[in-house]
């Protein structure tokens, strides 16, 4: 018989929009793929996700994205119920959803990151800050650039936006760093060793890569290959690659990066982020970089499916 495979989509989160289209495509693949597949709009109540997930399916398609889906929350859940499901276990999930917590870990060995620190929202309403501009506002738990802003120089204030903020007490605040938006996805973890696929520069039609950019129609455009220097592309995979397995990372990862040639400000490759539960559709990120690769989207999502595990 075929297996039964829950695709969990939805959430809370800021990204319950992105959420739904990753887990629609990602069910119509595993259906082509010949799985049997109950999608679950995951609300925040567990009795009902409990029910929905009666009679017990053999794998969780994790297809959340955002607070409770991808910081280590519905992985907990998960693993207290004995279902195998997709992606990081809930340590990996919630230490790489937390960005300040993750570069703690990884900055002490080696990994190139933004000068950057936590600060009350109360102080950066006053002016507050660690840095002269330029810099960068964002929420430490939030992913799809959701509640980024860049501060630049000669702004009087932050960002407006801060009056109506709504992503917790503090903010990351990181020194700016100019240049060339990157990323890599990793694949494998666990039992099997961790591959990078390759790099990926993305150029926004818009001040930078922000949740409109991502999401909407002609909002950024996608190079593969990034055309960059030999030495600087082959560090962007290896940096991914590490952070992944030192993070703990299982399934599929998508790590950010910013580069500067040093052309202006501050040069270098620096790692930013490692989103566990990257996005989703056949025009994500992820699935471009395998389908270059030479994987389609649908043995991309079987791969997921076929690797799931439980980890505690």
């Amino acid at each position: 018989m075929a297996k039964v495979v829950a695709v969990l989509m939805g959430g809370w989160s800021a990204e319950r929009e992105v959420s739904l289209s990753s887990g629609r495509e990602c069910a119509k693949a595993l259906r082509a793929k010949g799985y049997t597949v109950r999608e679950i709009d995951v609300k925040r109540d567990l009795k009902d996700l409990i029910t929905q997930l009666e009679p017990r399916p053999d794998v969780a398609f994790n297809a959340l994205h955002g607070r409770g889906g991808e910081d280590g929350c519905i992985q907990g859940v998960l693993e207290i119920l004995g279902i195998p499901y997709t992606h990081s276990a809930p340590l990996a999930s919630a230490l790489a959803m937390n960005k300040q917590k993750a570069k703690e870990v990884l900055k002490p060995m080696g990994v190139p990151c933004p000068e950057g620190q936590l600060v009350h929202i109360d102080d950066l309403r006053r002016g507050v800050v660690p840095f002269k501009p330029p810099y960068v506002v964002k929420p430490n738990n939030e992913g799809s650039s959701v509640g980024v802003y860049i501060i630049k120089p000669g702004d009087n204030k932050p960002a407006a936006g801060l009056d109506t903020w709504s992503y917790g007490p503090y903010a990351l605040v990181e020194r700016y760093i100019p240049g060339k938006e990157l990323s890599v996805a990793v694949m494998g973890g666990g039992a099997e060793r961790a591959r990078a696929l390759t790099v990926t520069e993305i150029i926004a039609n818009s001040e930078f890569y922000n949740y409109e950019a991502k999401y909407a129609e002609g909002g950024s455009r996608h190079v593969i290959p990034a055309p960059i220097n030999k030495e600087v592309f082959n560090e962007a995979l290896r940096i991914a690659t590490f952070a992944h397995e030192k993070l703990g990372c299982t399934g599929v990862t998508r790590s950010d990066f910013r580069y500067n040639d040093g052309e202006s400000g501050i040069a270098g490759l620096f790692y930013l982020e490692t989103n566990t539960q990257p996005g989703m559709t056949p025009t994500s990120l992820v699935p471009e970089q395998a389908a270059h690769l030479g994987m389609s989207f649908g043995e991309l999502v079987a791969w997921l499916v076929e690797n799931a595990a439980i980890y505690a």
